[in-house]
């Protein structure tokens, strides 16, 4: 039985979400026959990367795309040639996969300079792709280089990274470049309602919303995420959610706000003492308590990053956020969360996490 992040994967660049710009561009290029030699996707992880480097190898050498005009203006593969499936199935001769991370010496490169040389074994276009490129070393950058400049007509490269910065300019400027954006919440959400939808799992929006939380922007991660806890229980509610991953969803990091921010003592640390007494990661709640008070403090200064958070929260989270916003003393706030920062590096190192916690609070909100 598949995983469900497999199963679900795009096979069409129309159906990658949040990479409308990506797909434009992509598409526009398959339809004039104008795939380039050499392409570097970087991002957030999860956002699309290998996905779309395997789409551009099933267009480049898909076999309806060659013998029907019309269908190649599309600027899309169809999925049901010879050629397409294989790649699918990831046993393709002409598309190499290469994880950086393992093969990353100057001996792997020479290889490839050499094995791309050859003519394609059965497809048009021989297509390299090299996951984790950053993690090469100089000598194979520099062995890597040569092959960027005089590629042979038949072959692409498909350099993918999720950290553009340790690039090396020479590579880059040989290459298109494609920035694959994180993910909005919402559209996690959605594809993830979707899913449950079709495998008749029976999960609570709120629930579902946590996973996506969790998942950081990736939709692999939310979708492998989904496939755990469904393996676990027939239904999916938001208890068995924070229980599965040690993490508090939004209400319970609101409610807490909400208690600081009325400057309720003892209340406070009675919930506090609860959610570390049911095992939940403490240095995780914190750091989701900084960023929600990092929300409300923004959003009173600066209202108009309801345009950003929107991406990032639900429409009943943002009106929550907003909310306190209009709550709080900005003064006090901003040394509460200097204080929960300072709190949050000794927690991590710490054999009694919830005390650096604690102690920010009550010094906060003692007097």
């Amino acid at each position: 039985m598949l995983a469900l992040y497999r199963k679900y994967r795009p096979k069409n660049l129309a159906d990658l979400l949040g990479q409308e710009t990506v797909v434009e561009i992509l598409q526009n290029a398959a339809a004039q026959n104008r795939l380039a030699h050499a392409y570097l996707f970087y991002g957030s992880k999860g956002s699309g990367k290998t996905t779309t480097a395997r789409i551009i190898a099933k267009i480049a050498n898909c076999q309806k795309r060659q013998n029907d005009k019309k269908f190649g203006e599309l600027g899309e593969p169809c999925n049901e040639c010879g050629t397409c499936k294989e790649i699918d199935e990831g046993r393709a001769l002409d598309v190499v996969e290469i994880d950086a991370a393992s093969n990353r010496g100057i001996d792997e490169m020479r290889d490839l300079k050499d094995g791309i040389r050859l003519s394609p074994a059965a497809a048009p276009h021989k297509v390299y792709i090299i996951d984790e490129a950053h993690q090469l070393t100089k000598d194979a950058f520099n062995a890597l280089l040569k092959t960027l400049e005089e590629p042979p007509s038949h072959a692409i490269l498909i350099l993918i990274t999720t950290e553009f910065e340790k690039m090396p300019a020479t590579i880059v400027s040989r290459t298109q470049r494609f920035h694959f954006k994180k993910l909005p919440l919402i559209r996690i959400v959605e594809k993830l309602k979707s899913i449950a939808k079709l495998e008749k799992i029976d999960a609570d929006e709120s629930a579902l919303e946590l996973i996506a939380s969790a998942a950081g922007g990736s939709f692999r991660d939310a979708e492998a995420l989904l496939d755990q806890i469904a393996s676990l229980k027939k239904r999916i509610d938001l208890d068995t959610v924070e229980s599965v991953l040690g993490q508090v969803g939004f209400k319970r990091t609101a409610e807490l706000a909400e208690l600081l921010i009325k400057n309720e003592l003892p209340q406070t640390l009675e919930y506090l003492s609860k959610i570390n007494e049911n095992g939940y990661n403490i240095v995780q709640f914190n750091k989701d308590l900084i960023h929600y008070l990092r929300r409300v403090l923004a959003l009173k200064f600066a209202p108009e990053l309801e345009n950003d958070f929107i991406k990032e929260l639900t429409d009943k989270e943002l009106e929550t956020v907003k909310k306190h916003s209009q709550m709080i003393n900005e003064e006090k706030i901003i040394n509460l969360i200097k204080s929960l920062i300072r709190a949050y590096t000794e927690m991590r190192y710490s054999p009694f996490a919830v005390v650096p916690l604690e102690v920010a609070i009550i010094e906060n909100l003692k007097s």
